[in-house]
């Protein structure tokens, strides 16, 4: 009896601390919204400044935790060579094109995009084993198509909503969350440790890109306190205690409580930004919601 009481303690802190860290994400959505809509900030601006300040913090936490393993990744060429896709085609770009999503629209569109990513992995696996997808597959897929079109299109199914260009940059993160979660090196090395270096590599990467420094732009104290918070609570508190959770109460599981985060950015933005809220909006989150249930209700080697 006790052994079970402590499954059901272990499993109420895990979906707490998974949903902590799902709605720290949409938060740090909304935030950045106000920095590109109020602080006429750019995401080329932003990004690699807050990818460098990440990875500082989760390289210092790193060194003085995981210090055996910091630097291994890049003791052989497999190891480097999929951290740098891991690091740069997975996290750097989905980084990028998902705050470029909220940029040329809000963040409850940018956090719903990132929410279609089970369904591409579906995708991508039933391609990769050259096997059909089965019918919870194929009903998970359509669900996520149906989310984006009412969000996208708010029934008016000739035109698009949203502009295309965020509607663009919102698919292609998709993508890259595609990839570092199907990257060969997830689950060989600490996830910590993992971040450490795409943070740090998307910093340069997106430094070299963008050149920040030639931008003729001071932020100001709202601005600063915008950059701290999208550092600290969107990267480092967000990520840690989403994945202790997910540690707790396993992955599948973790996809439903992750949904926090595009309801709490669509629950800030429409009260603090004004972003309007349809009905319309309402069936597409249902829709992808849906999509997450299903998903998470099947084993995982099905999706993985």
């Amino acid at each position: 009896m006790n052994q079970n009481h402590g499954v059901r303690r272990d499993g109420l802190a895990g979906a707490l601390l998974t949903l902590v860290g799902g709605m720290s994400w949409g938060a740090s959505g909304t935030m950045g919204q106000y920095l590109f809509h109020h602080e006429h900030m750019d995401s080329r601006w932003l990004v690699p400044i807050r990818l460098g300040c990440a990875g500082v913090i989760l390289f210092v936490w790193c060194f003085l935790r995981e210090r055996e393993l910091l630097f291994r990744p890049w003791k052989n060429r497999r190891d480097r060579a999929h951290l740098l896709i891991y690091g740069i085609l997975g996290v750097t770009f989905c980084q990028f094109t998902y705050f470029l999503t909220i940029q040329f629209s809000t963040a409850v569109i940018g956090t719903i995009m990132q929410e279609l990513s089970p369904a591409l992995i579906l995708a991508v696996t039933c391609v990769i084993r050259r096997r059909r997808p089965e019918r919870f597959e194929l009903i998970s897929i359509l669900l996520a198509l149906a989310g984006v079109l009412l969000i996208t299109t708010h029934g008016s199914f000739g035109a698009l909503r949203i502009p295309a260009a965020a509607l663009t940059a919102g698919l292609i993160s998709v993508c890259c969350v595609t990839v570092y979660n199907m990257e060969p090196i997830v689950g060989e090395y600490p996830v910590t440790v993992l971040q450490t270096w795409a943070f740090l590599l998307g910093s340069a990467v997106t430094a070299l890109l963008f050149r920040p420094w030639r931008a003729a732009y001071t932020p100001t104290a709202a601005g600063l306190f915008g950059i701290a918070f999208v550092v600290l609570v969107g990267n480092v508190l967000a990520f840690t205690v989403y994945m202790k959770g997910v540690q707790m109460i396993g992955p599948q599981k973790g996809i439903l409580y992750g949904f926090s985060e595009p309801v709490t950015a669509a629950l800030i933005g429409t009260l603090f930004l004004g972003n309007p809220f349809t009905g319309w909006d309402a069936a597409g989150f249902a829709c992808i919601f849906a999509m997450m249930a299903i998903i998470s209700a099947k084993p995982q080697e099905t999706i993985s």
